[in-house]
């Protein structure tokens, strides 16, 4: 995506500025245990926590700090986000639907030193400020770090959007 096309997202299709990643979704992911992966409560769309799945349905796993370095973690994360995106599109079946992001919690399976919990989750929030623009794709957010996460994936991501 070029820089002017960036700056005007915001006014543009979210399904669009998508499309203009050349990123692609990997299946949306199924549950492995008793929830729901997405629910809408009035007009706020629930997203349970992601984790990274990639197109093939395989996971990225390690731990940051060990198996990966933060740049690792941020690619990690932003699979994560696709994998949002595809339970999104899926359930909404298009990006369009959403109105803006309201709050994204990261959480990092990193080693008890690493300090960069944020950058790591930034590969998701910056996959969603491209898709929605810089105001609307941009909520609130925590970024943590945990001892461990299912499967041994490096991140996992839920997040609360508004509807359109």
């Amino acid at each position: 995506m070029d820089v002017f096309t960036f700056l005007n997202s915001s006014t543009m299709s979210a399904d669009l500025n998508f499309a203009n990643l050349n990123l692609s979704l990997p299946p949306p992911p199924k549950p492995l245990g008793v929830y729901k992966p997405f629910l809408i409560v009035g007009n706020l769309v629930y997203v349970s926590g992601h984790g990274t799945v990639k197109s093939d349905g395989t996971l990225i796993i390690g731990k940051v700090g060990v198996d990966m370095d933060a740049d690792g973690g941020k690619q990690a994360a932003q699979q994560v986000g696709l994998a949002i995106l595809a339970t999104l599109k899926k359930n909404l079946g298009s990006l369009d639907k959403i109105g803006r992001v309201i709050k994204v919690l990261g959480m990092v399976n990193a080693t008890p030193d690493f300090e960069r919990h944020p950058y790591v989750i930034n590969g998701c929030s910056e996959l969603f400020a491209k898709i929605w623009g810089e105001d609307k794709g941009v909520g609130v957010r925590s970024a943590v770090g945990m001892g461990s996460l299912p499967d041994n994936i490096p991140v996992e991501i839920e997040a609360v959007f508004e509807l359109a």
